[in-house]
């Protein structure tokens, strides 16, 4: 991994975006304030982004001396406490969400406020504190709607309150149950606009406004993957390294998983699977080009195993895979060589034909749903794992980073992911992955409505 300076200390970024929880955060030295239009904009010690002018110099220094006497207090605790102020007069109300109605699932960050004083907690309306009850008191949403207890990230400030974001998951179909509780629980009585990317939010937008008198902001989904993953990696994961990679990945004995910074992350291609796949050359947090894509993504892994199997879900599919042989499916390079093809470095276990064997009657007779599966899985898998390598080839990018929530629960793609960048780079590409997954969309909508400064 590169030893350069982080991403923050590069930039020399501040916000109002920070950690207290055990993990220094890096290079988040100033305050951000939420202006009264809604946006954050960056303030000095007097509440304005511009410095005095020549003329207000005696003012100044009169000023400068009441710092410095005001309740026996040094000057910077009075311009801490301004500060605090202006955030707490201008902040947006609650609740605060953030969404990603992607193609598959909906995911949904929740800030939910541990900070809340006694006058507040008295001045709170009812649907509001319904709301974060129903939230937060819960890990599972009828049948198909998740809270990932285990991402929570605990005491995080985000425009001067602390409190925890909560990941919430659930299948893109239930959305017209969503925007129904949203209406039942009078959602609109405390925001009339929802921040939202992926393509759901076009998708929605009419439903949203119509049954829940919502409008939705719909934020680009690339905007917002990029924010969402800077700023979940700058903070870190509750004290330890949001980011990993496996360490000795061609050894399925040794390979074992390795936490990391992704510091100084720039040029870094990011390959965000989905419900299909997209590949992003990232420049900066503001400079990046999509690369190219595929189809052939998570949705087409479950919807091939639905087909094939009769599964219902992604958990049961990767549990059938996990149980499977896939070289019962697949016709290998030694089915055809009888073993290695040395010339060109084929190993004789490669993959030559993905369903190969499934041209033979006997073969199809004998393989099991777990086969299928499992089969299913390596095929996508390797089909994406050569798309990235070629892309960081062609874009002379070392640092491969792959997100999204086809790699939830799916050790098995992950080290198939790994195991394919270190084997035909010869060493050179390293496979990083992040534990947040597929909530970084709907991180960067969040960061939106808190409207950071344009530098963090």
């Amino acid at each position: 991994m590169d030893t350069a300076k982080s991403l923050v200390d590069k930039k020399g970024a501040s916000g109002p975006f920070h950690v207290n929880n055990g993990q220094s955060p890096r290079g988040l030295n100033g305050l951000v304030v939420v202006a009264a239009n809604g946006t954050c904009s960056g303030s000095n010690a007097f509440g304005s982004s511009t410095a005095p002018s020549s003329s207000g110099a005696h003012e100044m220094h009169h000023l400068q001396r009441g710092e410095e006497e005001c309740n026996g207090s040094p000057a910077k605790r009075c311009r801490l406490r301004r500060r605090s102020e202006s955030v707490k007069r201008n902040r947006p109300p609650f609740p605060w969400f953030g969404m990603d109605i992607g193609g598959s699932l909906v995911k949904l960050v929740y800030f939910e406020p541990v900070d809340i004083t006694a006058e507040e907690e008295q001045e709170e309306v009812e649907n509001l504190k319904s709301i974060r009850r129903y939230l937060t008191s819960n890990v599972a949403y009828g049948k198909t709607g998740v809270r990932d207890v285990h991402l929570e990230l605990r005491n995080l400030t985000m425009c001067g309150r602390t409190g925890n974001l909560h990941f919430i998951r659930f299948p893109t179909q239930a959305m017209p149950r969503f925007i129904q509780m949203g209406r039942d629980k009078n959602f609109s009585s405390l925001h009339t606009t929802l921040c939202a990317t992926g393509g759901g939010a076009y998708k929605f937008e009419n439903d949203f406004r119509t049954i829940s008198d919502l409008e939705l902001l719909k934020l680009d989904e690339l905007d917002c993957l990029i924010r969402g993953l800077l700023f979940i990696d700058r903070v870190g994961f509750n004290g330890h390294p949001e980011c990993y990679y496996f360490q000795n990945p061609s050894d399925p004995h040794s390979c074992v998983k390795k936490p990391c910074n992704l510091d100084n992350p720039f040029p870094m291609l990011l390959v965000n699977i989905g419900s299909g796949v997209s590949i992003l050359a990232v420049y900066s947090e503001n400079d990046y080009k999509r690369v190219t894509g595929t189809s052939l993504g998570g949705g087409t892994f479950l919807g091939l195993c639905c087909l094939l199997t009769g599964c219902e879900t992604f958990e049961e599919a990767l549990e059938m895979a996990s149980k499977g042989d896939s070289t019962n499916v697949d016709k290998l390079v030694k089915d055809i060589y009888g073993g290695d093809y040395g010339r060109f470095g084929l190993q004789g276990s490669a993959v030559a034909s993905s369903f190969g064997h499934m041209m033979s009657k006997e073969k199809r007779d004998s393989i099991s749903k777990e086969d299928l599966a499992r089969a299913t899985l390596i095929t996508i898998t390797n089909n994406i794992g050569s798309i990235a390598r070629m892309c960081a080839v062609n874009e002379k990018i070392e640092r491969v980073v792959f997100v999204g929530n086809f790699l939830r629960i799916n050790t098995l793609s992950t080290k198939l992911l790994a195991y394919a960048m270190d084997f035909w780079s010869k060493g050179q590409l390293r496979a990083l992955f992040l534990e947040h997954e597929g909530y970084f969309g709907a991180v960067g909508a969040l960061m939106e409505l808190l409207k950071t400064s344009e530098d963090l």
